[in-house]
């Protein structure tokens, strides 16, 4: 792959909307930044902090992961991290009103769109990519995740998910030439849930936000009567007793929508390294703590290609 120069955008550009699993109102602004500065993040709540992604500066990979530095914390932050990976856009201070960025529709691409409205824009230096040029292993064979590295002249994903369910089953997806195809085929991804998943979710303080309009629910479960109405009144969510799989209401815009989301994630996960990857990740039923825990071994694997880099 030819090297590339950086990039950031011409004009700032926001999105407002609700937070998935805090339920704030927010709204997240885009702006140009110079060559080198790299994604921060500057919540103008908390004032002259900003909060660089970065593996050290992961604090919980519950459904989601969250970002803290100084004691200042940025929520959900792998949605706008994918765009601005998967769009190739290397330098921008994102500015929070509050602490996690909108949802939106569950997937990343309004974020893809409002960088496209704002004119991505070549800078001067060149990018310092992280080049994978040994095959890296992450497993976890209590949980049968693999996440692997290998060398490849480019970017490109292969993601295997596997449930024990009719509606969901095994879903594979394999992306090649990211930086071309990331805004069709990974971007409009919505986030997903299993029904069964909901409650014990609510009980612990997150999809506070979470709705039909933003992540796609997969009845997995029978329900009854009661569970009818308390779903209604809890979650505003309708369902009609006996169905099984997708919401009635909801049409997947993939076949295999959910494992493209996991591709999504994945990608603003391996954000957190701070430099784009040469390299072909195949990842095995990963979630946000295996995404990172690889992140952490491609950054040990190849320490002299940061600067300043820790084992």
């Amino acid at each position: 792959m030819k090297s590339r120069k950086q990039r950031t955008i011409k004009y700032p550009v926001s999105c407002t909307g609700v937070g998935l699993h805090t339920g704030v109102q927010s709204t997240i602004t885009f702006n140009p930044a110079p060559e080198n500065f790299g994604i921060k993040f500057s919540r103008t709540d908390k004032k002259d902090v900003l909060v660089t992604p970065d593996i050290d500066n992961v604090v919980d990979l519950t459904r989601g992961t969250t970002i803290q530095e100084k004691g200042v914390k940025v929520h959900t932050t792998e949605h706008v991290l994918s765009a601005c990976a998967g769009m190739g856009v290397d330098n921008l201070l994102i500015e929070l009103n509050s602490k996690e960025p909108p949802v939106m529709d569950g997937s990343s691409k309004d974020f893809v769109q409002a960088l496209v409205d704002a004119e991505i824009i070549e800078q001067r230096k060149n990018v310092n990519f992280l080049k994978i040029t040994k095959p890296v292993v992450y497993t976890d064979e209590d949980k049968d995740v693999e996440v692997v590295g290998v060398p490849y002249d480019g970017f490109k994903t292969t993601f295997t998910i596997q449930y024990d369910l009719d509606e969901l089953g095994v879903q594979y997806s394999s992306v090649h030439n990211m930086s071309q195809n990331y805004k069709t085929q990974i971007a409009p991804a919505r986030t997903f849930c299993l029904l069964s998943e909901v409650s014990g979710l609510a009980k612990q303080g997150l999809i506070r936000g979470g709705n039909l309009g933003n992540a796609v629910v997969i009845v997995d479960k029978d329900i009854d009567d009661e569970e009818v109405k308390r779903f209604k009144e809890d979650f505003g969510i309708k369902f009609f007793k006996g169905d099984r799989g997708l919401h009635k209401t909801q049409i997947l815009r993939f076949r295999n929508e959910p494992v493209r989301h996991k591709t999504l994630d994945l990608i603003g996960d391996l954000a957190l390294l701070g430099k784009p990857i040469l390299g072909h990740i195949t990842a095995i039923k990963s979630g946000h703590k295996g995404n990172v825990e690889f992140a952490k071994l491609l950054r040990k694997a190849f320490k002299s290609q940061f600067t300043g880099a820790k084992n």
